[in-house]
């Protein structure tokens, strides 16, 4: 299995969820854990991008430049850019973002529209960042239609070509025919950005991977437009179990996500996904919280280390002995809550 870049989006996309109030301090909480959990690429700014900020648009709650600024500051080894949709953005937009650091930048128009972005994306190249297009609705036209969209921005100077299911309607055999079709005509790097209206995110996102997609778009919680992204969460879980070099440390991103992330949006819940990653029977929870309180253990690493034994039934004497074998560890255990979990079907 090769290799897949999260481009992380919850810094952008995701601040449509919080009418782009996110502040830097969030900002810069966020993205420095997403550095140290190894995502490489991490999109920043106003969900519409550069110079989006108005009252037509939603006015963010700092500028361009302070949110680039603050990446400036804060990443160390993670590639940071912003987005930017032709007409909206001005040309010089690009070099104020390449000015402060950004490493790469996408370029958004609608699948019909890729002309507006020849100038952009040529700008952007003097810069010298990475070049991606974002081809926004890209479901709305014929798959040879869209390949040649592709060939286009790639003679512009395009490193990498988007498909953007916008209002999360497409299928997996969708996204292959469109995959199928460019291959025919460019073997440009390729990156998929999901939307969970119909919740196809996770499915789209794991075939893009399948296909051998070089970029997946994913934010903590899924937080994004409309029904959101692709779940960071969910996404590394599923590429971690089918094989995929996915790097990260999945409770860590579950601990992540539920501390900065899961107060604003409330969609990933903690104890439900690591049920989901381990193969544990919520139905057990309760051991889960007294044996863990009892000691002052990560709940999380508990239920790892009991399923790793067994999965079906609950030894409470083996699960008090694992659990004293474990480290303390009580800021694990007050970021998780139990409340809301109810019933022994397994009794």
């Amino acid at each position: 299995m090769g290799k897949i870049n999260i481009m992380d989006v919850t810094m952008r996309d995701g601040s449509y969820a919080i009418n782009f109030q996110f502040s830097c301090v969030q900002q810069r909480q966020i993205t420095e854990n997403l550095e140290d959990l190894g995502i490489a690429f991490i999109e920043i700014g106003h969900g519409m991008g550069l110079n989006a900020s108005s009252p037509q648009n939603g006015v963010a709650l700092h500028t361009d430049g302070e949110y680039l600024a603050t990446a400036k500051k804060t990443l160390k080894r993670a590639k940071y850019g912003m987005f930017c949709i032709p007409g909206v953005a001005r040309l010089e937009d690009i070099d104020i973002a390449c000015g402060l650091g950004a490493g790469f930048l996408r370029i958004g128009t609608n699948v019909t529209e890729v002309d507006s972005s020849e100038e952009y994306i040529k700008r952007a190249k003097e810069m010298g960042v990475i070049i991606a297009t974002n081809y926004m609705k890209s479901y709305a036209v014929p798959c040879d239609f869209f390949a040649e969209q592709v060939v286009k921005s790639e003679s512009y100077g395009a490193d990498i070509a988007y498909i953007v299911d916008s209002a999360g309607c497409m299928t997996p055999e969708q996204l292959e025919k469109i995959f199928e079709a460019v291959r025919k005509r460019s073997d440009i790097a390729l990156g998929f950005h999901g939307h969970d209206n119909l919740g196809l995110a996770i499915s789209n996102s794991l075939k893009a991977a399948e296909l051998g997609f070089e970029y997946i778009d994913c934010s903590l919680q899924g937080m994004g437009r409309s029904s959101g992204n692709t779940s960071t969460e969910l996404f590394a879980i599923c590429a971690n179990r089918l094989g995929y070099d996915i790097d990260i440390d999945i409770k860590r991103l579950l601990k992540v996500s539920k501390k900065y992330v899961y107060p604003l949006i409330r969609k990933i819940n903690i104890i439900d996904t690591m049920c989901g990653y381990t193969g544990f029977h919520t139905s057990y929870l309760r051991d889960i919280h007294r044996v863990a309180g009892k000691y002052g253990v990560d709940p999380l690493e508990l239920m790892e280390a009991y399923t790793a034994i067994d999965q079906v039934h609950m030894d409470i004497e083996k699960l008090d002995e694992i659990a004293k074998g474990l480290p303390e560890d009580m800021e694990s255990f007050f970021i998780c809550d139990f409340n809301g979990y109810f019933g022994h079907e397994q009794n």
